[in-house]
């Protein structure tokens, strides 16, 4: 224990530039703080595959992997992450390269003040107006270096904040600045303490900078996006609304237009006990908003927005790579209706254990626009209407799962997906204009428990359909001896694809070991191209075929 708090000593005078010396010091008493961190590391093998348009890997073995580290003592907190892609395996951005500490930061809470400097994440609101945030299953980091303040007290929350967003192993171009209010008015004013209706409100205020050196155009330097929100609930209802305004921002994402942004989004939901129900809808035009104008990347790059995408979140491969769906940020109006119910334990159709209903509905269209055809002149691009619908199609899906524990050991789950998806539009396909895609998926999952120790989980899907690649099976099964050891196969193959030589088994095996919280894991096998997404941002997945190692560890 002492040789710990040594090295604890040792560690915390290097992060700060001070020589910490052991001898003759008694620590055994002294409060040197925590530190706290994770690894995750991840390697590939490459193979040569051509029958699956595997791109070719001159390097043969690919690495990403980074540290955090993380100190606490008191209301002090300091921490940095270090990164290294040796190089970036397939599917990341190429500028991701080589090594380096991209994020660092120290703070301190004194009274209800929060003070943060060097790199931070932060969301203001559902994040319409800002948000940074970290995603390395993406490659996603548009950290803020800078600094920020935060107030607290008694309902009231303020935050205020500036710096330059990430941008791979460099800054942005641009300096962004914001603020930002929440009122939880039941917890401000005493008097509504006890009344049911809950009222909740807020706003932001966010500019960015970036200096004009185009020589065709005159670009705004200072481009501001205002928004407001609220929320009000009574037991088991709520009702809400969000509003952002961005002022005109030509960029490469618009194609250097001079027409402001709008966008909006309402819900109301209601829930009891065995049943809840959502409906969303959002309208939006030319949100696309990033630090640097002149980036426009199919990377998650510098954006400084976030604007959620109104679907269901799935989990199967055939539901969620194939042919998903993100947020199209230059225009769109979407809906969804989220709903789940249960049937009562013990009654007939619910059986002994109860049976769960989800059911969810999303779909989205263009807004209407009229082309104005006035590039050489106001550059205002088209007129829009944000609150009528256009006649593009783009994304509809109705699906449906059933969730029945039959004993203690057995519960099974059948899902249903019906599906309408442009493929053109929503994957930059021009190809395939007027060929959009309607497919209908089956998919089965049942899971058995042995013992206590053990348990079998399977998977079987379907997918048909006569556009694109034709129909898709797959199979998973998944075996587990708790608490360290997984064992997996999966197998996906493009049975219904015209081309005979593309009806293709894309197999994969894989084995799993974890302890307390270090993890391992080994697979082999293809992997087909795809899309890869979380939260409604999307990354290409290259076809491959090797061998990949992943470790993670918590301390």
């Amino acid at each position: 224990m002492r040789l710990k708090r040594i090295a604890l000593a040792l560690f915390i005078g290097s992060c700060f530039g001070q020589q910490v010396v052991a001898q003759n010091i008694d620590l055994s008493n002294k409060d040197l703080g925590e530190i706290h961190g994770n690894f995750d590391l991840g390697a590939q093998y490459y193979r040569d595959d051509s029958l699956i348009g595997a791109p070719p890997v001159p390097e043969q073995v690919l690495f990403n992997g980074f540290l955090n580290l993380n100190y606490t003592r008191g209301n002090f907190r300091a921490g940095l992450r270090y990164e290294s892609y040796q190089n970036a395996m397939l599917g990341y951005s190429p500028e991701y390269k080589g090594n380096g500490i991209p994020y660092r930061y120290a703070g301190y809470t004194l009274g209800n003040f929060d003070f943060t400097a060097g790199n931070f994440y932060e969301q203001f609101g559902n994040g319409f107006a800002l948000r940074s945030y970290f995603e390395p299953t993406l490659g996603v980091d548009n950290s803020i270096d800078g600094f920020r303040v935060k107030y607290t007290n008694n309902g009231l929350a303020i935050k205020a904040l500036i710096g330059t967003q990430r941008n791979y192993f460099e800054q942005s171009a641009g300096i962004v600045r914001g603020a930002d209010f929440q009122i939880q008015l039941n917890e401000l004013v005493k008097s509504m303490g006890d009344n049911p209706t809950k009222l909740q409100f807020g706003g932001s205020v966010v500019s960015k900078y970036q200096e004009d050196n185009n020589p065709d155009l005159i670009l705004p330097e200072n481009v501001m996006l205002i928004d407001g929100r609220i929320k009000v609930s009574r037991k088991g209802l709520f009702v809400f609304g969000e509003y952002a305004f961005k002022y005109n921002d030509p960029s490469a994402d618009n194609q250097y237009i001079y027409r402001n942004g709008q966008s909006l989004e309402a819900g109301i939901g209601y829930a009891r006990r065995g049943f809840g129900i959502n409906l969303t809808g959002h309208t939006l035009i030319n949100m696309s908003y990033r630090s640097d104008r002149n980036n426009s990347s199919q990377f998650v790059e510098e954006y400084i927005n976030f604007v959620p995408s109104l679907t269901k979140p799935h989990s199967y491969l055939l539901m969620s790579t194939l042919y998903p769906y993100a947020t199209q940020l230059q225009n769109e109006m979407a809906f969804q209706v989220d709903a789940v119910f249960k049937l009562k334990r013990g009654s007939k159709l619910g059986g002994k254990y109860g049976t769960t209903f989800f059911v969810n509905l999303s779909m989205a269209n263009d807004v209407d626009t009229t082309n104005l055809n006035d590039m050489n002149s106001t550059r205002l691009g088209y007129n829009a209407d944000l609150f009528s619908l256009g006649s593009m199609r783009l994304w509809q899906d109705f699906n449906i799962k059933i969730v029945r524990k039959f004993n203690k050991h057995f519960e099974m789950k059948l899902t249903y997906q019906n599906l309408f998806y442009n493929i053109a539009q929503l994957q930059g396909k021009p190809e395939y204009r007027g060929k959009d895609i309607f497919a209908n998926v089956v998919i089965a999952e049942g899971k058995y428990k042995f013992n206590r120790k053990h348990t079998l989980r399977m998977e079987g899907q379907i997918l048909l359909t006569e556009q694109h690649d034709g129909n898709w099976a797959a199979a998973v099964a998944e075996y587990t001896v708790s608490p360290h050891w997984t064992f997996s196969l999966l197998d996906q193959y493009n049975f219904g694809n015209k081309d005979e030589v593309k009806r293709i088994h894309y197999f994969t095996a894989g084995v799993g070991y974890t302890e307390k919280a270090n993890r391992i894991m080994l697979s082999y096998g293809r992997q087909r191209e795809g899309l890869f997404c979380v939260g409604g941002i999307c990354r290409v997945v290259p076809a491959s075929n090797g061998v990949k190692l992943t470790l993670t560890s918590t301390f």
